[in-house]
């Protein structure tokens, strides 16, 4: 089964609530995740959310500027297989 997907990964996980906090304001269902190895620079934690809501997402970035941002990226897990992961 295909697992298609995208985060937010920071550099500290304070702004990684505070920006989870953002997009439950704005009605986005999100989730606190462990950053895919492939992304992990940053403080081990993204937030997941859905690519249908891309557009909302980078607009509660710009409203909430929660900072220590790495970057957007599309995750797709294949069964067992490593994720690919492309920035958004």
């Amino acid at each position: 089964m295909q697992e298609i997907f995208g985060i937010g990964a920071f550099r500290s996980r304070q702004q990684v609530m505070r920006f989870d906090s953002a997009l439950r304001r704005a009605g986005i269902h999100s989730q606190v995740i462990s950053t895919p190895r492939d992304v992990s620079v940053g403080c081990g934690l993204s937030v997941k959310f859905d690519l249908a809501d891309t557009e909302g997402v980078l607009d509660a970035y710009q409203r909430s500027r929660p900072g220590n941002l790495i970057g957007f990226y599309k995750v797709v897990r294949s069964g067992n297989g490593r994720p690919v992961i492309q920035p958004l």
